[in-house]
């Protein structure tokens, strides 16, 4: 395609190939080019010009505005002048009757269907929601987290205390994310709610954060986990080559991303089979556990046992055992990134949230019961793979399945982990904070595939270049300093619109709760660990620069338009994506407030 044929499509401000219906998402505003009004049909065109056209041949002369004789020369004589007077004055009467006539409205094209639409799809049911939120939590957290629980709290008594108190703030924060997912029914999460209550600069600077460390790391993590104990039987006597780890995780992150860029529906169908697949898993270890309990192998569970402490716990390390297992149990806010693809997300949101983030508390609570049923806390302290062990110990030959259910577990975690985060790329595109190419779609499928390839392109440069095991410490206290920051939007959003729609409105006392155990944590983790909150603050602070001169710039010289508008354009042709159409709003996203009818159907209505 030549320039000059590329100049039809491009616009140096937006994206360079539109479909129709489509608006310019973040910066500034394209122009509109003109569009070809489709011709009315046959019939419209005969009505209209009977409407204007439409003269009588023969007409009286007080219709053409004539008396006396000079009408009855119009009326009676044919000569030259009469019948020239009389063209004269139906011509005038013509254009008076076209001026009079009211301005024929543009014809509109024909509304396409939301099927038909090039847009995101409404395809995850309340199923699909709580696996999405059950898939997120349950990854590899619970098979590693109990050891550095256990090791901060300094008892098995306290360890189970943390688990159960960290799964009821997690309920606390999950309630204030459904009364913000369905006042601001936004895809993007967090991003969308501190973006819409603070501005752009502090919305900016949580997707910053989040999409160069907090979600590339964290899938990192769970894609190097996965390769781990796929890799086990096959070096069994010591730990996975380096090269080897990263090359399966690597093919794993492409395979999902393959599948995430191909149909919604595979994704949450993955989503589904791995989250029921991982919570068999967990049952079989809280069945044993119960056996191990009837048979009467609970010594660690006893009260004088439970509480003996090996070690005097601070209250830094006890922060720090907080911290270890927020990390399990990170992920119950995933739903609210992909809300504009939630069916009915108004009742929906709030139905996966409540059946979800207590089911996944009863899970972890049962399964470090299960735990010490089988290991003394020495032996749990000294395994790397928790799960293994307790397999190894109770199963026998049949050993092998606690692997598995940990490799299939994280798969589910990698595929819900590349769903959501490139959802928030999205989200972020659409509102001009990243580059425009990442708010499109693909035309047949109707994915985010640019956002997708970002989200599993920074996951494997810092699977390859950084160290992962070091970087995850930033990412717990990012995680938690977003958290609290969003649920401090939640107070200011009541103060700011009060009047504003909720269908779900929690008691101020829920976000204040967790808002003073967030701050107890936050204050401590600075305290015990100064040098790991200091880098995380700094990592947050590097994208002020990055903003001021990305978004808040908008003179740009030309060589930078055109190098944005170039990288687009064959981005859009690599891919294969546009921005997604403009359609009416689904009826579940619009508040329930009354329609205002015009005044004649109202006193219909009335009669």
């Amino acid at each position: 395609m030549g320039r000059s044929e590329r100049g039809r499509f491009c616009s140096r401000a937006g994206c360079p190939i539109r479909l129709p219906g489509q608006r310019r998402v973040g910066g500034r505003a394209a122009p509109q080019w003109p569009r070809e009004p489709e011709p009315l049909p046959s019939a419209s065109l005969v009505q209209l010009g009977q409407q204007r056209m439409r003269l009588p041949l023969e007409r009286s002369p007080a219709a053409l505005g004539l008396s006396g004789a000079e009408g009855k020369g119009v009326a009676g004589d044919c000569s030259w002048s009469g019948g020239e007077m009389a063209g004269e004055n139906q011509h005038q009467t013509l254009r008076k009757s076209i001026a009079a006539q009211p301005p024929a409205a543009p014809p509109r094209p024909p509304r396409s269907s939301s099927s038909e639409r090039v847009t995101l799809k409404k395809e995850i049911g309340l199923v699909s929601a709580c696996a999405i939120i059950i898939g997120n939590i349950i990854g590899s957290g619970i098979f590693i987290s109990p050891k550095g629980v256990l090791e901060h709290s300094g008892s098995v008594g306290l360890a189970l205390v943390v688990w159960v108190l960290g799964g009821g703030i997690a309920v606390l924060g999950s309630l204030c994310y459904a009364e913000l997912g369905v006042a601001i029914p936004k895809s993007g999460g967090d991003y969308s709610y501190v973006t819409e209550i603070f501005g752009g600069l502090a919305g900016f600077l949580l997707l910053w954060s989040a999409v160069l460390i907090m979600y590339p790391t964290s899938l990192a993590v769970i894609a190097l986990t996965f390769s781990n104990y796929v890799l086990q039987p096959v070096f069994p006597n010591c730990i996975p080559p380096y090269n080897a780890s990263r090359v399966l995780s690597t093919v794993c992150l492409l395979l999902l991303t393959w599948v995430n860029s191909s149909s919604v529906r595979w994704a949450t169908r993955i989503q589904d089979i791995f989250t029921a697949g991982k919570l068999l898993a967990l049952a079989l270890i809280i069945t044993m556990g119960f056996i191990q309990i009837f048979k009467g192998n609970y010594e660690e569970l006893t009260p004088s046992n439970a509480f003996n402490f090996w070690m005097s716990p601070s209250v830094g390390q006890l922060a720090l055992a907080f911290l270890q297992g927020s990390f399990a149990f990170s992920g119950w806010n995933f739903l609210n990134y992909v809300t504009e693809e939630l069916v009915d997300p108004r009742r929906n949101l709030p139905r996966a949230i409540f059946i979800s983030i207590p089911l996944v508390t009863f899970v972890y609570t049962f399964t470090n019961i299960a735990y010490f049923t089988a290991m003394s806390p020495q032996e749990l302290l000294s395994s790397n793979a928790v799960a293994v062990t307790f397999g190894e110990k109770l199963l026998g030959y049949f050993s092998w399945v606690m692997p598995v259910s940990v490799a299939l577990s994280t798969f589910g975690g990698i595929n819900g982990y590349l769903f959501t985060s490139s959802r928030l790329c999205f989200s972020g595109a659409r509102e001009g904070h990243l580059p425009s190419l990442l708010a499109m779609i693909h035309v047949k499928h109707c994915t985010p595939i640019p956002a997708l390839l970002v989200c599993c392109l920074t996951t494997i440069i810092i699977m390859l270049v950084g160290d992962t095991y070091t970087l995850i410490n930033y990412v717990s206290f990012i995680n938690y300093l977003c958290y609290g920051v969003t649920i401090i939007g939640l107070i200011v959003l009541r103060w700011k619109k009060p009047k504003i729609f909720r269908p779900i409105k929690v008691n101020l006392l829920v976000p204040v709760t967790y808002l003073l155990f967030w701050a107890f944590l936050l204050i401590f983790s600075f305290y015990s660990e100064p040098v790991v909150c200091g880098i995380g603050l700094i990592i947050i602070l590097t994208g002020v620069p990055v903003f001021f001169l990305g978004v808040y710039w908008r003179n740009k010289p030309k060589c930078v338009n055109r190098l944005a508008e170039s990288m687009t354009y064959w981005g859009q042709k690599l891919c294969f994506v546009v921005h997604p159409q403009e359609g009416a709003p689904e009826e579940d996203d619009l508040p329930f407030t009354q329609s205002q009818l015009p005044g004649s159907e109202k006193s219909l209505k009335k009669q």
